[in-house]
């Protein structure tokens, strides 16, 4: 299930969103190479997080006479990525969730709450595997974050959700409660089962602590006057209907 958009209204330009997107694009076409060559694999080891580093176990690893950036790793981590598929899909989360959590916080408030969520998601993953010399990249820990402050800002908001069934593929709607908490469900079920792999894969732990934080520090971070404009959040009924607040004259009231 892919969600490809919300019905939650824009109501700022979400600068901090958009540069966040251009960032990873960035990074993944000057520092990774857009995926060809041997660019791809390098980057991988010299800015990726390799949890065996930061702790100073050291393992062996396919990385080992590549020289990292010791613990801004755990920063340039979030900005790479391994593949054409993993970059489009986490910046396809951060588009449908990105913007309404960066209206209801401001721009330079989100930003330090995605940062924040990926250091909580690094922290996540290199407790639950504090000898793995697997290295760790993605944003999808920050994002995962993202996604936790939005089902607390937004929880009955329809998303619209692509679904593909063998050779065919439709929409649905369902709120974000529904939809969020299926996602993190499926984390924490992955993660329990693939724990203690030696390969490669998926940081599932690095999600649920992304998730886990970005839920409690939206709590902290919302601006309450922000937040107030938007006739879907919270639990509770709509303060005004859409059809006022898609009024641009209206929305001053």
């Amino acid at each position: 299930m892919i969600p490809i958009r919300d019905d939650n209204p824009q109501i700022g330009i979400p600068y901090a969103t958009y540069g966040l997107i251009g960032a990873n694009v960035i990074a993944w076409v000057f520092l990774q190479g857009a995926g060809f060559g041997n660019e791809l694999e390098i980057s991988i080891c010299q800015y990726g997080l390799i949890p065996s580093n930061i702790v100073g176990t050291q393992a062996s690893s396919h990385c080992d006479g590549i020289a990292g950036l010791g613990y801004l790793n755990v920063l340039s981590s979030m900005f790479m990525h391994g593949g054409w598929m993993h970059i489009a899909g986490n910046l396809l989360f951060l588009c449908v969730f990105g913007d309404n959590v960066e209206d209801a916080m401001g721009s330079v408030r989100f930003l330090v709450f995605y940062l924040l969520c990926g250091f909580c998601a690094a922290a996540a993953q290199i407790i639950s595997e504090p000898a793995s010399g697997i290295p760790m990249v993605g944003a999808s820990g920050a994002i995962g974050g993202v996604m936790g402050g939005y089902l607390v800002l937004y929880p009955r908001v329809k998303v619209h959700i692509l679904f593909f069934i063998f050779i065919f593929f439709t929409t649905f709607r369902v709120p974000a409660f529904a939809m969020l908490g299926y996602w993190i469900a499926l984390q924490v079920f992955e993660g329990m089962i693939s724990y203690g792999s030696q390969g490669g894969g998926v940081a599932f732990w690095a999600h649920v602590g992304g998730f886990l934080s970005g839920a409690l520090a939206a709590l902290l971070f919302k601006d309450n006057e922000l937040l107030f404009d938007h006739p879907y959040h919270g639990w509770s009924d709509p303060v005004k209907p859409a059809s006022v607040w898609d009024n641009p004259d209206n929305r001053q009231e």
